[in-house]
């Protein structure tokens, strides 16, 4: 089977930018851990995963639809640091200089793109390893969707399957929206149902199936619990809302874009120089194969000496 990778593009930024100190910087003084990390994951990605085609989604500096029907959602998120913030474009640079095609889409977030992304692959019976340290991305896990999240420090992936879902989350990927619905998002602002924490929303999950199930069965539940539902239904209601992927997101998965291209090489290879990144420059696709020729040729030679 085919792979595509998409790659969550600020997901993996944040998660590099913490991850890396700050004193990585080119000689300019340019602070690039972020860039570093990014770059270092994207690299370590292809040679691991092997992919016939690769994309990264990017959320829009505006408001999304969740915005708009929550004027709460994210609010309590802090501004992105400055030292961040001035990073982001230079990311962008290295991901266009390698070829790979960046995708946004306004009015919504880099994981709807995703989700609509990764749906039209798994039509077309393509397997798509999502790259994010997002655990919402999670509801997206299917029999030909993937997830391959980055541990901290950037060591050793974990890779979720429905199988790794149901076993960390206590639920199947397809519940994780009813999941969040009950329990909430402190990091998106929105409070899911009052009272109901990460222990009982899977025991209700795992008996009645569904959010809307277990509200129908109110009567079965035990009174103190099921008051909070009842005086959280409306919360619920928006809190699904919320965490619900889209995967109807207008765009169209355009796999000739997406195959891994050839690149400019030596401009890369300077973009690298100029960063910093001169540790990154051998794990570019290519360039590993070619340091092999030539160190089996001058062993060829030492031989003939």
């Amino acid at each position: 089977m085919k792979r595509l990778v998409l790659v969550d593009g600020h997901a993996i930024i944040h998660r590099a930018y913490y991850a890396f100190p700050a004193t990585l910087t080119t000689r300019h003084g340019e602070i690039v851990n972020a860039v570093y990390g990014f770059t270092r994951m994207l690299l370590s990605v292809l040679k691991d995963l092997h992919p016939e085609y690769v994309a990264v989604a990017f959320d829009l500096p505006k408001p999304t639809f969740r915005h708009k029907e929550f004027i709460g959602y994210q609010a309590q998120r802090p501004k992105m640091e400055a030292e961040l913030k001035d990073q982001i474009e230079r990311v962008f640079e290295v991901v266009r200089t390698l070829n790979i095609p960046i995708f946004t889409v306004e009015g919504y977030e880099a994981d709807d793109v995703i989700g609509t992304l990764a749906s039209q692959a798994a039509k077309k019976k393509i397997e798509t390893m999502i790259v994010t340290g997002d655990k919402d991305l999670l509801q997206l896990v299917r029999p030909r969707v993937k997830l391959y999240a980055p541990k901290r420090g950037f060591s050793e992936p974990i890779i979720y399957d429905q199988k790794k879902v149901r076993e960390e989350m206590g639920v199947a990927p397809k519940q994780i929206i009813d999941y969040k619905a009950l329990i909430g998002d402190a990091s998106d602002n929105y409070p899911g149902v009052p009272g109901i924490g990460p222990k009982t929303a899977p025991k209700l999950l795992n008996k009645y199936k569904d959010l809307d199930t277990i509200y129908s069965n109110l009567n079965r539940i035990e009174p103190k619990i099921a008051k909070k539902l009842a005086d959280g239904a409306e919360s619920a209601a928006l809190s699904r809302m919320l965490a619900e992927i889209v995967t109807n997101v207008p765009i169209k998965l355009n796999l000739r874009a997406c195959r891994i291209h050839d690149y400019d090489q030596e401009e890369v290879i300077k973009l690298f120089q100029e960063l910093g990144f001169k540790s990154l420059i051998k794990k570019l696709p290519g360039v590993e194969i070619e340091e092999k020729k030539k160190k089996d040729k001058h062993q060829q030679m030492e031989l003939l000496k």
